[in-house]
Protein backbone atom coordinates (compact mmCIF):
# COMPACT_ATOMS: atom_id res chain seq x y z
CA UNK A 1 0.00 0.00 0.00
CA UNK A 2 1.36 3.46 -0.84
CA UNK A 3 1.65 6.16 1.80
CA UNK A 4 -1.32 8.20 0.53
CA UNK A 5 -3.63 5.18 0.55
CA UNK A 6 -2.40 4.19 4.01
CA UNK A 7 -3.20 7.64 5.39
CA UNK A 8 -6.58 7.86 3.66
CA UNK A 9 -7.55 4.40 4.92
CA UNK A 10 -6.66 5.44 8.47
CA UNK A 11 -9.25 8.22 8.36
CA UNK A 12 -11.95 6.50 6.31
CA UNK A 13 -13.72 3.28 7.27
CA UNK A 14 -17.00 3.88 5.40
CA UNK A 15 -20.37 4.79 6.80
CA UNK A 16 -19.22 8.21 8.01
CA UNK A 17 -22.37 10.08 6.98
CA UNK A 18 -24.64 7.51 8.59
CA UNK A 19 -22.69 7.70 11.86
CA UNK A 20 -22.77 11.50 11.80
CA UNK A 21 -26.50 11.61 11.17
CA UNK A 22 -27.13 9.09 13.97
CA UNK A 23 -25.11 11.21 16.38
CA UNK A 24 -26.96 14.36 15.37
CA UNK A 25 -30.31 12.67 16.01
CA UNK A 26 -29.11 11.68 19.48
CA UNK A 27 -28.29 15.36 20.00
CA UNK A 28 -31.84 16.28 19.02
CA UNK A 29 -30.73 17.76 15.68
CA UNK A 30 -32.39 17.22 12.30
CA UNK A 31 -29.50 15.91 10.12
CA UNK A 32 -31.06 17.45 7.02
CA UNK A 33 -31.11 20.93 8.59
CA UNK A 34 -28.17 21.29 10.97
CA UNK A 35 -26.68 24.61 11.96
CA UNK A 36 -22.99 25.46 11.89
CA UNK A 37 -22.95 25.29 15.68
CA UNK A 38 -24.70 21.91 15.84
CA UNK A 39 -22.17 20.37 13.47
CA UNK A 40 -19.17 21.87 15.26
CA UNK A 41 -18.51 19.01 17.73
CA UNK A 42 -18.11 16.65 14.75
CA UNK A 43 -16.67 18.57 11.78
CA UNK A 44 -13.56 20.20 13.31
CA UNK A 45 -11.27 17.16 13.49
CA UNK A 46 -8.17 18.89 14.90
CA UNK A 47 -7.28 19.36 18.57
CA UNK A 48 -9.65 21.66 20.52
CA UNK A 49 -12.07 21.61 17.60
CA UNK A 50 -14.11 24.74 16.99
CA UNK A 51 -12.34 26.61 19.78
CA UNK A 52 -9.00 26.23 17.99
CA UNK A 53 -10.54 27.26 14.67
CA UNK A 54 -11.96 30.42 16.24
CA UNK A 55 -8.68 31.26 17.99
CA UNK A 56 -6.81 30.92 14.71
CA UNK A 57 -9.38 33.00 12.83
CA UNK A 58 -8.94 35.81 15.37
CA UNK A 59 -5.37 36.23 14.13
CA UNK A 60 -6.04 36.12 10.40
CA UNK A 61 -6.25 39.21 8.16
CA UNK A 62 -9.19 37.97 6.07
CA UNK A 63 -11.60 40.16 4.11
CA UNK A 64 -14.77 39.32 2.21
CA UNK A 65 -13.01 39.70 -1.15
CA UNK A 66 -10.38 37.06 -0.34
CA UNK A 67 -10.08 33.54 -1.65
CA UNK A 68 -8.41 31.29 0.91
CA UNK A 69 -7.22 27.69 0.92
CA UNK A 70 -7.90 25.01 3.54
CA UNK A 71 -5.22 22.31 3.28
CA UNK A 72 -6.47 19.02 4.70
CA UNK A 73 -10.05 20.23 4.93
CA UNK A 74 -11.57 17.08 6.42
CA UNK A 75 -15.33 17.34 6.94
CA UNK A 76 -15.17 21.05 6.13
CA UNK A 77 -16.00 22.60 9.50
CA UNK A 78 -13.20 25.19 9.44
CA UNK A 79 -13.86 26.10 5.79
CA UNK A 80 -17.54 26.70 6.46
CA UNK A 81 -16.70 28.66 9.62
CA UNK A 82 -14.30 30.94 7.72
CA UNK A 83 -16.78 31.52 4.91
CA UNK A 84 -19.61 32.33 7.33
CA UNK A 85 -17.47 34.54 9.56
CA UNK A 86 -15.61 36.55 6.91
CA UNK A 87 -17.82 36.24 3.83
CA UNK A 88 -14.79 35.02 1.88
CA UNK A 89 -14.50 32.16 -0.60
CA UNK A 90 -12.83 28.99 0.69
CA UNK A 91 -11.40 26.09 -1.30
CA UNK A 92 -10.63 22.91 0.62
CA UNK A 93 -8.41 20.03 -0.44
CA UNK A 94 -8.20 16.65 1.26
CA UNK A 95 -6.70 13.27 0.48
CA UNK A 96 -9.68 11.29 1.82
CA UNK A 97 -12.54 10.85 -0.66
CA UNK A 98 -15.16 10.12 2.00
CA UNK A 99 -14.28 13.30 3.88
CA UNK A 100 -14.71 15.37 0.71
CA UNK A 101 -18.05 13.74 -0.13
CA UNK A 102 -19.48 14.40 3.32
CA UNK A 103 -18.00 17.91 3.40
CA UNK A 104 -19.80 18.81 0.16
CA UNK A 105 -23.09 17.42 1.40
CA UNK A 106 -22.92 19.27 4.72
CA UNK A 107 -21.98 22.48 2.94
CA UNK A 108 -25.03 22.16 0.69
CA UNK A 109 -27.28 21.50 3.69
CA UNK A 110 -26.01 24.75 5.22
CA UNK A 111 -26.53 26.66 1.96
CA UNK A 112 -22.84 27.58 1.65
CA UNK A 113 -21.94 25.78 -1.56
CA UNK A 114 -21.58 29.03 -3.53
CA UNK A 115 -18.66 30.11 -1.35
CA UNK A 116 -17.11 26.84 -0.21
CA UNK A 117 -15.79 23.97 -2.34
CA UNK A 118 -13.84 20.77 -1.71
CA UNK A 119 -11.46 18.86 -3.98
CA UNK A 120 -10.02 15.42 -3.38
CA UNK A 121 -6.30 15.69 -3.91
CA UNK A 122 -2.73 15.58 -2.67
CA UNK A 123 -1.39 18.69 -0.92
CA UNK A 124 2.01 17.99 -2.49
CA UNK A 125 0.59 18.35 -6.03
CA UNK A 126 -2.44 20.63 -5.97
CA UNK A 127 -4.44 21.36 -9.11
CA UNK A 128 -4.77 25.07 -8.34
CA UNK A 129 -3.10 27.73 -10.48
CA UNK A 130 -0.07 29.69 -9.35
CA UNK A 131 -0.78 32.66 -7.03
CA UNK A 132 -4.47 31.71 -6.76
CA UNK A 133 -5.03 32.46 -3.06
CA UNK A 134 -4.89 35.44 -0.71
CA UNK A 135 -4.19 33.18 2.27
CA UNK A 136 -4.07 29.56 3.40
CA UNK A 137 -4.31 27.58 6.60
CA UNK A 138 -3.85 23.99 7.70
CA UNK A 139 -4.90 22.34 10.93
CA UNK A 140 -3.30 19.10 12.14
CA UNK A 141 -2.23 17.93 8.68
CA UNK A 142 1.55 18.11 8.29
CA UNK A 143 2.03 15.25 10.78
CA UNK A 144 1.07 12.89 7.90
CA UNK A 145 3.55 14.42 5.43
CA UNK A 146 7.18 13.32 5.40
CA UNK A 147 8.55 15.90 2.98
CA UNK A 148 7.57 19.11 4.74
CA UNK A 149 9.57 21.33 2.40
CA UNK A 150 7.74 19.89 -0.61
CA UNK A 151 4.45 20.75 1.13
CA UNK A 152 5.54 24.28 1.96
CA UNK A 153 6.90 24.89 -1.56
CA UNK A 154 3.58 23.77 -3.06
CA UNK A 155 1.65 26.07 -0.72
CA UNK A 156 4.07 28.87 -1.64
CA UNK A 157 3.29 28.27 -5.33
CA UNK A 158 -0.48 28.69 -4.99
CA UNK A 159 -0.29 31.79 -2.75
CA UNK A 160 -0.05 35.35 -4.00
CA UNK A 161 3.11 37.30 -3.08
CA UNK A 162 2.70 38.62 0.45
CA UNK A 163 -0.16 36.23 1.24
CA UNK A 164 -0.41 34.75 4.73
CA UNK A 165 -0.15 31.12 5.83
CA UNK A 166 -1.27 29.85 9.24
CA UNK A 167 -0.42 26.36 10.47
CA UNK A 168 -1.93 24.80 13.58
CA UNK A 169 -0.03 21.53 13.98
CA UNK A 170 1.34 18.93 16.38
CA UNK A 171 5.12 19.12 16.69
CA UNK A 172 7.70 16.71 18.07
CA UNK A 173 8.40 17.56 21.71
CA UNK A 174 11.53 17.00 23.81
CA UNK A 175 10.11 13.98 25.65
CA UNK A 176 10.79 11.41 22.93
CA UNK A 177 8.60 9.53 20.46
CA UNK A 178 4.89 9.18 21.31
CA UNK A 179 3.06 5.87 21.54
CA UNK A 180 0.64 4.83 18.79
CA UNK A 181 -2.12 4.78 17.70
CA UNK A 182 -2.78 8.54 17.65
CA UNK A 183 -5.66 10.38 15.96
CA UNK A 184 -3.59 11.03 12.83
CA UNK A 185 -1.75 7.70 12.55
CA UNK A 186 -2.18 4.09 13.59
CA UNK A 187 1.59 3.51 13.61
CA UNK A 188 4.79 5.52 13.38
CA UNK A 189 5.09 4.57 9.69
CA UNK A 190 2.59 7.28 8.69
CA UNK A 191 3.48 9.88 11.33
CA UNK A 192 6.15 12.47 10.58
CA UNK A 193 6.51 14.90 13.47
CA UNK A 194 8.95 17.79 13.23
CA UNK A 195 10.24 19.99 16.04
CA UNK A 196 9.17 23.65 16.14
CA UNK A 197 12.75 24.62 15.23
CA UNK A 198 12.79 22.35 12.18
CA UNK A 199 9.36 23.61 11.14
CA UNK A 200 10.61 27.20 11.25
CA UNK A 201 13.70 26.33 9.23
CA UNK A 202 11.69 24.40 6.62
CA UNK A 203 9.23 27.25 6.16
CA UNK A 204 11.97 29.84 5.80
CA UNK A 205 13.83 27.63 3.32
CA UNK A 206 10.59 27.35 1.32
CA UNK A 207 10.11 31.09 0.92
CA UNK A 208 8.13 32.13 4.00
CA UNK A 209 8.84 34.81 6.58
CA UNK A 210 7.77 33.84 10.11
CA UNK A 211 5.64 36.39 11.95
CA UNK A 212 4.90 34.27 15.03
CA UNK A 213 5.43 30.73 16.30
CA UNK A 214 3.79 29.85 19.58
CA UNK A 215 3.32 26.80 21.77
CA UNK A 216 -0.39 26.34 22.50
CA UNK A 217 0.02 23.67 25.20
CA UNK A 218 -1.61 25.81 27.88
CA UNK A 219 -4.73 26.26 25.74
CA UNK A 220 -4.83 22.50 25.10
CA UNK A 221 -4.55 21.70 28.82
CA UNK A 222 -7.30 24.16 29.68
CA UNK A 223 -9.59 22.72 27.00
CA UNK A 224 -8.96 19.17 28.23
CA UNK A 225 -9.78 20.17 31.81
CA UNK A 226 -13.02 21.86 30.78
CA UNK A 227 -13.98 18.87 28.63
CA UNK A 228 -13.43 16.46 31.53
CA UNK A 229 -15.58 18.63 33.78
CA UNK A 230 -18.41 18.57 31.24
CA UNK A 231 -18.26 14.78 30.94
CA UNK A 232 -18.04 14.27 34.71
CA UNK A 233 -21.17 16.42 35.05
CA UNK A 234 -23.00 14.09 32.68
CA UNK A 235 -22.63 16.05 29.45
CA UNK A 236 -21.11 15.20 26.09
CA UNK A 237 -17.53 16.24 25.31
CA UNK A 238 -17.41 19.40 23.17
CA UNK A 239 -15.03 17.72 20.69
CA UNK A 240 -16.36 14.44 19.27
CA UNK A 241 -14.83 14.36 15.78
CA UNK A 242 -12.11 11.81 16.57
CA UNK A 243 -14.68 9.37 17.95
CA UNK A 244 -16.88 9.92 14.90
CA UNK A 245 -14.09 9.26 12.38
CA UNK A 246 -12.12 6.52 14.12
CA UNK A 247 -14.87 4.64 15.93
CA UNK A 248 -13.59 1.96 18.30
CA UNK A 249 -9.98 2.97 17.61
CA UNK A 250 -10.57 6.42 19.06
CA UNK A 251 -10.39 5.55 22.76
CA UNK A 252 -6.79 4.33 22.65
CA UNK A 253 -5.75 7.12 20.27
CA UNK A 254 -7.19 9.81 22.55
CA UNK A 255 -5.56 8.25 25.61
CA UNK A 256 -2.18 8.20 23.87
CA UNK A 257 -2.68 11.82 22.81
CA UNK A 258 -3.19 12.93 26.38
CA UNK A 259 -0.19 10.97 27.63
CA UNK A 260 2.05 12.31 24.84
CA UNK A 261 1.08 15.89 25.67
CA UNK A 262 1.61 15.38 29.41
CA UNK A 263 5.06 13.88 28.83
CA UNK A 264 5.96 16.60 26.30
CA UNK A 265 6.41 14.04 23.55
CA UNK A 266 4.18 16.21 21.39
CA UNK A 267 3.62 19.96 21.34
CA UNK A 268 0.69 21.81 19.74
CA UNK A 269 1.99 24.84 17.88
CA UNK A 270 0.56 27.65 15.77
CA UNK A 271 2.61 29.48 13.15
CA UNK A 272 1.68 32.59 11.19
CA UNK A 273 3.92 33.48 8.27
CA UNK A 274 3.98 35.30 4.94
CA UNK A 275 4.90 34.26 1.42
CA UNK A 276 7.98 36.23 0.48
Amino acid sequence: MNAAADISDHYSQGGLLARLEANLRKDGVDPARPTLEELAPYDHFHGRGLEATGDMANRLPVSAKDRILDIGSGLGGPARYMARRFGCRVSGIDLTAEFCEVARLLTARLGLEDGVSFDEGDALAMSFEDAAFDGAYSMNVSMNIADKRALYREIHRVLKPGAWLCLSEVAQGPGGEPEYPLPWAATASSSFLATPETTRADLEASGFSIESLRDTSSEARDFAARSRAIVEAGGKPPHRAVMLALGERAREAVANTGRAAKERRTLPIEILCRRV
